[in-house]
């Protein structure tokens, strides 16, 4: 039976609340999309998760040059749901990122953090950024019924 594609949007100051908006949405997602096993589930909540604590976190020192001009710290995430995938699109209007994702390895046992690309790197089957108008933009893609 084919699913007719899901979605929620979240925009949002880039602060820890959103973080909680954001699970709260996916909560209501997974309740609209009953087909979507508990193993995709969490592979795709691990990697959304880190991703927008990330942004949260590491994004800001406010970049005026953007898309934003007002300084004010925006965070939107998009997430849909098809037959074939979970998928998200993250933006904010933070420093542009520079980051090799092929580079990306966990840190230290030791360290305190730094570990949250790599972690999302290991729960989905895609990851991507680019800076676009201004924005880093992430996209996260877990492919539904993979085999880990």
């Amino acid at each position: 039976m084919t699913e007719a594609p899901a979605s929620v949007t979240v925009t949002a100051a880039a602060t820890p609340a959103a973080l909680d908006l954001v699970q709260n949405q996916l909560a209501d997602l997974w309740r609209s999309s009953p087909g979507v096993s508990a193993r995709d589930r969490a592979r795709f909540e691990m990697g959304l998760v880190e991703m927008v604590a990330n942004v949260v976190e590491h994004a800001y020192r406010r970049d005026d040059s953007g898309a934003a001009g007002s300084g004010a710290r925006e965070l939107s995430v998009r997430i849909t749901v098809t037959d074939d995938s979970l998928e998200a699109e993250l933006g904010d209007n933070g420093m542009p990122v520079e980051i090799d994702l092929s580079d990306v390895t966990l840190p230290d046992p030791e360290a305190e953090s730094g570990r949250g690309l790599a972690l999302a790197l290991a729960s989905l089957d895609h990851l991507e950024h680019r800076r676009d108008g201004g924005r880093n933009v992430w996209v996260l893609r877990c492919v539904r019924g993979r085999d880990a």
